[in-house]
């Protein structure tokens, strides 16, 4: 089996496992061989499907010579995940890279939570049904966007890098009054029957593929073009306890993740069947072709643009500190990866 990471990373790992033996001797709270995993339902978390479909987890603890038994717990929404990550219910969770940055700034020095890997990057776009709505300056106070929860979510912070480009910092929540917390599901088929106060909804796929099959809806703005190329939408984070704790079972999830992106890549439409498979969808496999298949998408775990939305939420006291580099959120398994 092909392996992750280079040699130098490895014998660092060898040094750490060692020492790790070592201390599991006497400290009890010690827990190799589990990993509970709090996902959400989104194609955008591809990966972490194939992950689970292939069983790729047990697969590289396996290698390892460790058996490793993997809790897939399905939750809706952000602050969902967030809770099990803090309460302890969870050891992984899936979350959007703006309040995966909320999540680290709040608990550095204590949970220090930080990004375990990227989830690859899908577009965001920002569709409506108002004809007279050509870019996001021609927005009023007629217009009601949805995004998945106001201020915080990632759809609204890119709102609100996107109001800064065009206002300036000082006038980054230009639009924050104009926006209504909707699960995506909700905010389509407002989009789709028309005649809903929701004229306007800041989408992620396979929603903004269905509301764009409708002529009355147009595509008003490109999360990438906001960002200036592909940005990283959906991380997986940890607690530094978890981390330093399971370095074995640690390393076979990004052993997982890195192979699952690579299956993905040799052959998407076969991980879209994955994608159907996984999550019993009744979408049409055509959709989830569509999506996964798009030029624009990246499966990979190198963070990227990532930087930017955490410098600039520093910069509008978003974030009590600020970071200098991706490294600073992530765990240091990945620096080795040209990430942003």
């Amino acid at each position: 089996m092909k392996k992750l990471f280079p040699i130098p990373f490895f014998r660092g790992c060898i040094a750490v496992s060692l020492a790790a033996s070592v201390l599991w001797a006497w400290t009890p709270a010690w827990a190799e061989g589990r990993i509970r995993i709090a996902n959400q339902f989104g194609i955008n978390e591809l990966m972490l499907h194939v992950v689970k479909d292939r069983h790729l987890i047990e697969n590289h603890g396996a290698a390892e010579g460790l058996q490793i038994k993997v809790e897939w717990l399905q939750i809706a929404g952000g602050a969902a995940i967030n809770d099990a990550l803090l309460s302890g219910s969870a050891d992984i969770g899936s979350v959007g890279i703006a309040p995966m940055l909320t999540l680290w700034d709040r608990t550095l020095g204590r949970q220090n939570i930080r990004a375990v890997a990227a989830l690859g990057a899908m577009p965001n776009y920002l569709l409506s049904r108002n004809p007279l709505v050509k870019s996001i300056a021609d927005l009023c106070d007629k217009d009601r966007i949805a995004v998945p929860a106001v201020i915080v979510s990632q759809q609204a912070r890119t709102l609100q890098y996107a109001a800064a480009q065009l206002y300036g910092d000082a006038d980054y929540k230009h639009f924050d009054h104009l926006t209504m917390s909707l699960p995506h599901p909700d905010a389509a088929a407002a989009m789709l029957a028309g005649g809903s106060e929701i004229n306007t909804h800041f989408a992620n796929a396979p929603f903004q593929n269905q509301e764009l099959k409708d002529p009355a809806v147009h595509k008003v703005l490109d999360s990438f073009d906001v960002f200036g190329g592909p940005q990283t939408g959906i991380v997986v984070m940890s607690t530094q306890t978890f981390h330093d704790e399971n370095p074995r079972t640690y390393r076979a999830f990004l052993g997982a993740l890195d192979e699952a992106a690579k299956i993905i890549n040799a052959d998407r439409k076969a991980a879209a069947s994955a994608y159907l498979r996984v999550m019993k969808s009744k979408l049409p496999l055509p959709l989830v072709e569509e999506v996964v298949q798009d030029p624009q998408v990246t499966f990979t775990m190198a963070p990227q643009n990532s930087l930017k939305l955490a410098q600039f939420l520093h910069r509008v006291g978003q974030l009590k500190n600020r970071p200098e580099s991706w490294h600073d959120y992530f765990f240091p398994e990945v620096y080795f990866l040209e990430g942003s």
